[in-house]
């Protein structure tokens, strides 16, 4: 290939061309190569080091994924492409009209300074959390009632929704004055105080947001055997995160007959398998950003937790406290899955190409009043914080009827449900999917355990 494309660079000045197909051949684990602007880099090497983590680049290698680049980094990243610049650029490369207009919101955005004013949601963010903390420390250590005790589990459903926000918008963009800060911030808010290690979230998430609803690349849909949203996953499709099958077994088909009904209940414990899915990751053998710091905020959570329930009075309002305080958060693990379920879904990988349409295509907002941003934490903007992660929430409701304005032009999806249609629109997936499960036969037979235990609620 070096050759031909010293080749074709004498035939147009003195660039080097290869073409899409030559660099699609570039799209494996230490021969991975993508494209940014028309210009080729080799990331083989940095893909172990990309904050991100390697399956981002993996699963959009060997392609131009300069979409998803403006989407997820700064101007300031610009800077360190050049060092991995293979000297080749893309032949025939062209943009689509949509991402023509979607570059151009990205630069309005940048050149209004919305990516750095972040409206101290943070700083808000955290002092309320402090404040709940202490009300609930209060109701359990110094109340004697049992509806302070279950008004304190209550708001320590609270607590941990609005916890979980300020990681979410930690791991998008810098929510401190520094990194440090913002580091610490994604441990405390996450590991420490939910007990859910934010080095899960960045491994599962990054991956989420780049094949968003690829029901074989996008973690946040494989729940096997628990609930499928599509009927495709009948046929024990294998999972390129998880590098392995999800089979559809004889229990994986009577527990998903049944997810419409199900599907509530199992929101309300799903937080036990995001325990789960921290233990099993921090861990394994992988490789994990800040692992002593990670175990050492699950630690902290592990102690404070467990002894908060202990100073209940017996045993039956410690179930209740731990039970009340899950099924509030159930509310947020209900919230993520109204954005995705209903939505349109795919097999394969996700392309550099048509980025901008997939986001639209997989992804469902919540329609409410401006007073409701503070609950569902911006997220409600599922489309708008797809296509500008790096937006701080503050702004998500701003940009709202500029992305639909797109879409419109475009003739892409732009969906906006109430919360109540949201459920309605989710149950009906599920039935659909339940209903198709039943209809089935003689589904190959497979060990579940191990599948039941990866579940992602």
């Amino acid at each position: 290939m070096e050759g031909q494309g010293q080749g074709q660079g004498q035939g147009q000045g003195r660039r080097k061309y290869i073409t899409a197909g030559e660099l699609k051949e570039h799209n494996k684990s230490g021969d991975l190569w993508i494209c940014i602007q028309g210009k080729v880099y080799d990331v083989s090497e940095w893909a172990k080091e990309h904050p991100g983590g390697e399956i981002p680049l993996l699963n959009l290698g060997g392609q131009d994924v300069t979409d998803a680049f403006i989407a997820y980094h700064p101007g300031t990243a610009w800077q360190y492409l050049d060092k991995l610049f293979t000297g080749y650029h893309l032949k025939d490369f062209e943009v689509s009209e949509a991402s023509k207009d979607y570059r151009r919101l990205v630069s309005e955005f940048a050149k209004a300074g919305m990516f750095e004013k972040k409206g101290h949601i943070a700083l808000f963010s955290l002092t309320s959390v402090a404040l709940m903390f202490l009300v609930v420390l209060y109701g359990v250590l110094r109340c004697h009632s049992v509806w302070a005790h279950l008004g304190s589990a209550m708001l320590l459903g609270l607590l941990w929704m609005q916890s979980a926000y300020v990681g979410h918008d930690s791991g998008h963009y810098q929510v401190m004055s520094s990194r440090g800060y913002n580091k610490l911030a994604q441990i405390v808010s996450g590991n420490c105080l939910t007990g859910i290690s934010i080095a899960w979230w960045k491994w599962t998430h990054n991956a989420h947001h780049i094949a968003c609803n690829s029901l074989d690349h996008d973690p946040d849909l494989q729940h096997i055997p628990v609930f499928a949203v599509s009927s495709r996953f009948f046929s024990s499709i294998t999972s390129s995160f998880y590098g392995r099958k999800l089979n559809f077994d004889p229990l994986a088909r009577f527990l998903i007959s049944y997810q419409h009904w199900t599907y509530y209940p199992v929101m309300i414990v799903a937080r036990v398998n995001l325990f789960i899915q921290t233990f099993l990751l921090l861990f394994s053998n992988r490789k994990v950003p800040d692992r002593a710091f990670n175990i050492a905020g699950i630690l902290v959570f592990w102690t404070w937790f467990p002894l908060l329930v202990s100073c209940l009075p017996n045993w039956p309002e410690r179930f209740m406290f731990v039970l009340a305080s899950f099924a509030v958060t159930s509310i947020q693990h209900i919230q993520f899955t109204l954005n995705h379920f209903s939505a349109n879904v795919y097999v394969g990988l996700p392309t550099g190409n048509d980025w901008f349409e997939k986001q639209t295509s997989g992804t469902i907002d919540i329609s409410c009043s401006s007073m409701m941003d503070w609950f569902f934490g911006g997220l409600q903007f599922q489309l708008e914080h797809h296509l500008f992660p790096r937006l701080p929430r503050c702004h998500l409701r701003k940009v709202s009827p500029l992305v639909r304005e797109l879409c419109k032009k475009h003739n892409l999806p732009y969906r906006s449900l109430s919360f109540l249609e949201a459920n309605k629109s989710t149950i009906r997936t599920l039935r659909t999917a339940a209903l198709q499960a039943r209809g089935l036969t003689n589904p190959a037979p497979k060990n579940l355990l191990w599948e039941a235990i990866n579940t992602h609620g």
